[in-house]
């Protein structure tokens, strides 16, 4: 039994070569599209002036809340915080 026409895609063939299986997206096609347009520095200034400054005067204890408002507008920004 010959598979001379079999194909795995729906591309045609160029040459009279079957082209090789698609595949779906890698992750990293995927990551390249969350990719940060800023450095993590530079990214949420508000949260972080207020995270830094709580943790001058109370300590790093006293400011989960703010620590973490600052990490969710990171990953908001497409961190992996």
């Amino acid at each position: 039994m010959r598979f001379r026409n079999l194909r795995m895609t729906d591309q045609p063939a160029q040459n009279g070569l079957i082209p090789p299986p698609t595949s779906e997206p890698s992750k990293a096609a995927a990551s390249a599209e969350t990719k940060p347009k800023k450095r993590i520095c530079c990214a949420c200034p508000d949260t972080k002036k207020l995270r830094d400054e709580c943790i001058v005067e109370h300590g790093e204890s006293a400011c989960t809340k703010w620590i973490e408002a600052h990490k969710i507008c990171l990953r908001a920004e497409g961190f992996n915080v």
